[in-house]
């Protein structure tokens, strides 16, 4: 048997990380997807964040379900924690862990199918309870795993590979997250990487629960000219509401952006940071008005992207629950279990 374990090679040349980690370090096993999967170019994506970020690895905690996004999280960041759960369960097993370890950095892998359908509740329930984690969706708009079905994300008169024409309204996740009240909604495409990864490094330093839904064609189901989850589609129809790099705080950089093209600004560390101007108007912390402007451009047929609404003023799971600081794992078991008195004392608060 011929193996596909990925060569340990290391280049003489590589750039280390304040860590002194090459970018080799976060990457995973050897891929098993279809070749040109856009789920890969999601990888290679987190891959570059966490080396961009400096993860410790051992500090990060990767959660999934079932489907060809769930097998994502095995190609990133061999020396990171790792549960692969049962279908549509990854955002409650997330909550659990989160709750049990503050201190774990968690990044949950779904997909339309595990997130939209038997998932839908275990995902609304993670946003309106703001876990702390970045929450990846790789949204296909098909079943990959059982031959290429309609997903729940699928636009209406979009056709399969088959040529069947869908006739149910799509769930968008973007939308969905604005209504629950998220307070940090992105979307990207798996094939604008120099996008998707100041995005997903702006996810990681986020305080509460962090969706960003990925526009990711599935090129053996629904990469053809009836999808409108393909490649050339989502070319032609992508609108980038915001353009920007991730810039970890710093004495402030003053400067007036274009009104239109792109400005190039020099950061603290010498690199060069473009900024493009965003529709007149467009307040990514206003969500009443990001709703409506997302639903205006859903109307005509164009994909948003870019950070769409952050809100940093919300408490996260731990701060509304005002648990302890020491990560519950860490304390002793007289402290999680006081014994029977201290109970009856519980239940008498509720007599």
């Amino acid at each position: 048997m011929p193996s596909i374990a990925k060569p340990v090679v290391r280049h003489p040349s590589q750039q280390t990380n304040e860590l002194g980690l090459t970018i080799r370090d976060y990457e995973g096993t050897m891929s098993t997807l279809c070749a040109g999967c856009g789920h890969d170019s999601i990888t290679a994506a987190i891959v570059r964040a966490l080396w961009e970020i400096a993860m410790p690895p051992h500090m990060l905690g990767k959660m999934s379900g079932i489907g060809c996004s769930s097998k994502t999280p095995a190609y990133f960041a061999n020396g990171a924690h790792g549960f692969n759960s049962a279908h549509g369960r990854m955002p409650a097993i997330a909550t659990g862990a989160a709750a049990a370890n503050r201190d774990i950095t968690y990044i949950g892998v779904s997909g339309d199918g595990d997130s939209l359908s038997i998932g839908l509740g275990h995902m609304c329930h993670a946003i309106r309870r703001n876990v702390r984690m970045v929450y990846v969706i790789e949204n296909n708009g098909v079943y990959g795993l059982t031959k290429g079905q309609f997903s729940a994300s699928a636009d209406v008169g979009s056709k399969s590979k088959r040529g069947e024409s869908n006739q149910f309204q799509p769930i968008d996740p973007v939308i969905l997250a604005l209504g629950l009240g998220a307070t940090f909604v992105a979307r990207g495409f798996s094939g604008d990487k120099e996008h998707l990864v100041p995005i997903l490094r702006a996810a990681f330093a986020h305080r509460g629960l962090a969706l960003v839904d990925v526009i990711s064609p599935c090129v053996t189901f629904n990469d053809h000219s009836g999808s409108t989850k393909s490649y050339l589609y989502t070319r032609k129809n992508e609108l980038k509401a915001t353009a920007a790099d991730f810039v970890p705080v710093r004495e402030e950089i003053v400067t007036s952006i274009a009104e239109e093209g792109v400005t190039s600004i020099a950061m603290h560390d010498g690199n060069i940071v473009r900024f493009r101007s965003v529709p007149e108007g467009y307040d990514p912390t206003d969500r009443q008005r990001v709703m409506s402007f997302l639903l205006d451009k859903k109307n005509s047929s164009e994909i948003v992207t870019g950070l769409l609404f952050i809100d940093e003023t919300v408490d996260n799971l731990h701060e509304q629950n005002n648990t302890s600081a020491v990560p519950l794992c860490q304390l002793p078991y007289e402290q999680l279990c006081p014994g029977a008195r201290a109970l009856d004392q519980l239940q008498d608060e509720f007599r």
